[in-house]
């Protein structure tokens, strides 16, 4: 049976705007969120810094916890951004740097790359916060 995977995530202005939004592709909508692909609150506020992410397995934990974090006053979200990223980095920073050459690799499998092993750490080490503050937060 395929593993599924659903992220939770905060999006964030210059001005520290929030947004946060749940899907099972987070690297897609990320992507969708800073080529201002739909319009809305975070195309007219200028949200696209990924500054916080969570891995679960299970739609209906994914989706509990994206609730309970849009209950949260400001300075809880804060605080909950800076215990992972204290400098508030853009998380995705680099991952679209080579959008053409994966498009292109698409067509041809010879140059298809492997998963950047960064990447998957940071979601590992993500998943574990994500149960960390599951125990922490509740």
């Amino acid at each position: 049976m395929r593993e599924h995977r659903y992220f939770v995530y905060i999006l964030a202005s210059r001005s520290h705007n929030f947004y946060i939004g749940v899907t099972n592709s987070l690297r897609r909508r990320v992507f969708q969120h800073k080529n201002h692909s739909f319009e809305g609150f975070t195309e007219r506020y200028n949200i696209d810094r990924l500054v916080y992410y969570a891995v679960y397995g299970d739609i209906r934990n994914a989706i509990a916890r994206e609730k309970q974090l849009k209950g949260w006053n400001r300075a809880k979200k804060i605080a909950l951004i800076e215990g992972m990223n204290p400098t508030w980095q853009d998380l995705s920073e680099g991952w679209y740097d080579d959008v053409v050459s994966e498009l292109k690799s698409t067509a041809d499998p010879s140059t298809a790359r492997s998963p950047d092993p960064q990447t998957t750490r940071v979601e590992e080490k993500a998943g574990e916060r994500s149960a960390q503050d599951d125990k922490l937060l509740s």
